[in-house]
């Protein structure tokens, strides 16, 4: 009796561990939030031992919850639904059945998933995408880009680049009835991270003759050089996006190296050479009052040019939107942002939605105070969050209205 009395309390305590998860007052059903993250940090720490075993790599095992969450093309009375290639790129396209009084509007869409997770199939971003056709009348394409540990930069986005160059030809555009005039790149994550990459080198290319209507970022990742801003302080450990997690994804972007990993976990990657483009990441200088708080500014703290020389991807814009100079970002479309307030990535979007406005962008930017990283997700089966649905239909809405 003893022994068994002994092993309740024990599996009680390791339930509490994971559900009594502190979470921030301001969110709303906070016990499904705990769920959520419980479930989260079990898959992390499953994925943990696997890859410290030797049994999987850690973002193998994370690939379980795609896989788990995959669901085949379907079409129904609204919008037809096929998986086909653009540009030798895999890609889920959404073809809306209703009528049209004339061209239609397109998107196209960049999962997230930190460029080693997600899939096109996951029933979050097939509700998505599907609901966004079906509510524009538009015609989505929804990018299966390669993803890390297989590859790294620049394959990722060299496949989101493709696709959209592709998509952009004229040919492409008449055949599928769209107008040439109100294209959208879009993305969450990872995902608004290859938009806003896209966008910027869409401006460079003589090649492209159709420029983009608008971008709609998604609590997007947006800078590799900073990975100690004040929310990555605040929101260390807070839902679903812990910020060793975000280290975890961006070092995976460029390496499996694990010292590249460790050097950004300390926020030691930088070397002084690059000292130059920090100032276009200075929070002290970008953030409004209300988000730097009682945070101080230090000096950036450099690291070995060793690591910048064998990766110099996390220096590079098309890894970093936020590296851009301010001439590049002039004659950037029409951006809307969505930032988080309990999210590590939070302050990258809203620097880069100030330095687009000051550059002359019309920015639209919504700050979700009551919200985490990847909520436009939970909006299906036990886990749907109300907060979910009504950012989802705000970004809809912002769609709507301005492609």
């Amino acid at each position: 009796m003893g022994a068994k009395l002994l092993c309740l309390f024990l599996a009680s305590a390791l339930l509490a561990y994971y559900i009594y998860t502190p979470i921030p007052e301001d969110l709303e059903e906070p016990w499904k939030v705990m769920f959520i993250t419980a479930t989260f940090r079990a898959m992390g720490h499953l994925a943990e031992v696997a890859d410290q075993l030797g049994l999987m790599h850690y973002m193998e095992t994370l690939m379980l919850i795609t896989a788990a969450e995959y669901v085949a093309p379907t079409s129904d009375e609204n919008v037809t639904v096929m998986d086909t290639e653009f540009s030798n790129v895999a890609v889920r396209l959404y073809l809306p059945r209703k009528a049209s009084d004339g061209l239609r509007r397109a998107v196209v869409y960049f999962h997230g998933g930190g460029w080693s997770l997600g899939h096109a199939g996951m029933k979050p971003y097939d509700h998505l995408t599907r609901w966004t056709s079906n509510r524009l009348n538009a015609v989505v394409v929804s990018v299966n880009y390669r993803l890390a540990p297989k590859y790294h930069f620049p394959v990722q986005f060299e496949d989101v680049y493709s696709v959209t160059k592709f998509f952009l030809q004229s040919s492409i555009l008449s055949q599928y009835g769209v107008d040439p005039d109100r294209v959208c790149v879009a993305g969450d994550s990872a995902g608004g991270n290859l938009a806003a990459a896209v966008a910027q080198q869409l401006l460079k290319d003589p090649e492209v003759k159709t420029k983009l209507k608008a971008q709609a970022l998604l609590y997007p990742a947006l800078q590799t050089l900073d990975l100690n801003l004040p929310s990555y302080r605040e929101n260390e450990n807070k839902p679903v996006l812990p910020r060793l997690l975000m280290v975890k994804f961006w070092s995976e972007y460029f390496t499996s190296d694990s010292s590249l990993r460790e050097a950004m976990a300390s926020n030691r990657h930088v070397p002084v050479e690059s000292s130059h483009l920090f100032q276009f990441v200075n929070w002290s200088n970008l953030l409004p009052e209300e988000l730097k708080k009682d945070h101080v500014y230090t000096s950036p703290t450099y690291g070995s040019s060793e690591l910048a020389e064998k990766y110099p991807g996390f220096l590079d814009p098309r890894a970093a939107p936020l590296l851009a100079s301010d001439a590049q970002l002039r004659g950037l479309p029409l951006t809307y942002v969505l930032t988080c307030e309990h999210d590590v990535l939070r302050d990258d979007g809203v620097m880069y939605a100030g330095r687009l406005q000051a550059a002359g962008v019309p920015v639209t930017h919504d700050h979700a105070k009551d919200a985490f990283h990847g909520v436009m997700m939970f909006v299906l089966g036990p886990a749907k969050l109300a907060v979910g649905y009504r950012l989802l239909n705000r970004y809809i809405e912002w769609l709507n209205e301005n492609l």
